[in-house]
């Protein structure tokens, strides 16, 4: 399989590090074709703007969906979007790690996501019709393919626990898994995250390197999220909101998951 991890993380003596090499490490032992974009060691630019399109008339304002999308269809796109197009393009599968800072991904990550998700390439196409919105939710360009978040967190489990004080992983994890994978047609595999990392010691490490193995032997057969699709049935179209059939009894996240 190809695999590519897109990893957010500055300090090469870090946990993270040490788990990024050791995912390299096994999966290419198990037979697997590896890219990595280490964000900070690429120095990737976070920020979304003008300079990402290379044909743009300096005096015309800069428009951030549909300058992305003549860029791309025009083949003037930064040189470093147009490479991590081609890696999401290979892949099957799609590992992004990072820690989990203010109840998100690093800047720069949300920043790789903004400039490589370019209007046409991950969004922004398909038929817009009565019985269909877009290939989207379920659909798109990345359909076929397989991402997985690998995370590591300071708080306790409980405090990420269905009534701790942080909220459920999975809420805090929902606008990543739905609205950045799935959008543009991941299968979302259930996250590994990794609590009170800062507590770290050698023997958790070496059981942190074992479950994170098993993991990754997994991305080929284990069961996705079961999101919802768009286009699917579940929702009406145009208003985009579930049918009163589907979870009638679930209202937020939790009702855009099967429960069938």
């Amino acid at each position: 399989m190809n695999i590519l991890i897109v990893y957010a993380h500055p300090e090469s003596q870090s946990l993270n590090h040490a788990l990024k090499v050791h995912m390299v490490d096994h999966l290419r032992a198990s037979g697997h074709s590896v890219q990595v974009s280490d964000l900070y060691e690429m120095n990737w630019k976070a920020v979304l703007d003008r300079h990402d399109v290379l044909s743009k008339d300096p005096s015309e304002p800069f428009h951030p969906s549909l300058d992305s999308k003549h860029a791309y269809e025009s083949g003037t796109q930064s040189l470093d979007i147009a490479n991590e197009q081609e890696k999401l393009l290979w892949a099957d599968h799609v590992i992004f790690q990072f820690p989990l800072w203010w109840f998100s991904m690093p800047a720069i990550m949300k920043g790789w996501f903004e400039r490589v998700y370019a209007y046409g390439f991950a969004y922004g196409y398909g038929e817009h019709s009565d019985t269909h919105w877009g290939d989207r939710y379920g659909e798109g360009r990345l359909s076929g393919k397989r991402a997985m978040l690998v995370v590591t967190a300071g708080g306790w489990e409980s405090h990420y626990s269905a009534r701790g004080v942080n909220g459920p992983i999975d809420d805090i994890l929902f606008p990543i898994h739905h609205g950045i994978l799935f959008y543009p047609g991941f299968q979302v595999l259930p996250p590994y995250v990794m609590y009170r990392v800062g507590a770290m010691n050698k023997a958790r490490f070496q059981q942190t390197c074992a479950e994170l193995e098993a993991r990754l032997d997994s991305l080929a057969t284990a069961d996705p999220i079961a999101y919802l699709t768009q286009n699917g049935g579940a929702y009406d179209i145009p208003s985009l909101t579930l049918k009163s059939e589907m979870n009638p009894q679930l209202s937020g996240f939790s009702a855009h998951i099967d429960q069938r």
